[in-house]
């Protein structure tokens, strides 16, 4: 018995393949620069002073002068008036001595009468001279500074960064079509 071969029937088959061509998108970041405000408020300075007081006593210079209180130059005149009488006094007597001694000699009225208007006796009515006779007196007053802190403002502000993006390109094209070939056999119909 022989043996007849059974057909078989052949199937190829083709993939199919795709393409894909595909470029990155691109992002496009900027960032501005932040928004910057300082304002300067500058310190205050404020002194409030009152005059200082300044007192100069110049009586004791004036009294010195002879220009002094009257009733002062009056009380010396007085506490002085009982011994410039009594020298007055001793005066006349020593002249009444001298003209008495007639003998010696000598012309006393003649002397006496040359310095009649000279030999007066005078009131010391000034008051003692010193360098110290001007008493000043000099009052400062502190003054009031009130000192006002200046400063510096300042407002920074962030700006928000901008951000651009361009898609990129996707293409998908078919390289190659997928395929089934069938091929039937041959069959021998001689039979």
């Amino acid at each position: 018995m022989t043996m007849i071969p059974f057909p078989q029937i052949e199937i190829r088959q083709t993939p199919a393949k795709l393409g894909i061509d595909a470029d990155l998108g691109e992002y496009s970041i900027r960032q501005p620069k932040a928004t910057y405000e300082m304002k300067r408020i500058p310190s205050q300075l404020e002194i409030h002073s009152q005059q200082a007081d300044m007192k100069i006593d110049q009586m004791r210079a004036w009294d010195a002068l002879g220009l002094g209180n009257v009733l002062e130059s009056m009380h010396r005149i007085y506490a002085q008036a009982r011994t410039v009488a009594l020298q007055g006094i001793e005066r006349i007597v020593q002249d009444g001595n001298r003209m008495a001694a007639i003998h010696t000699g000598e012309n006393a009225i003649a002397e006496i009468a040359k310095r009649w208007g000279q030999s007066r006796q005078e009131f010391d009515y000034y008051g003692p001279a010193s360098i110290d006779n001007v008493d000043v007196e000099f009052h400062a007053r502190k003054p009031n500074i009130v000192v006002t802190d200046g400063r510096i403002e300042v407002n920074a502000r962030p700006n928000r960064p901008e951000i651009d993006y361009t898609r990129g390109k996707l293409d998908i094209y078919v390289l190659q079509y997928g395929k089934v070939d069938i091929m039937p056999p041959q069959i021998d119909l001689k039979l």
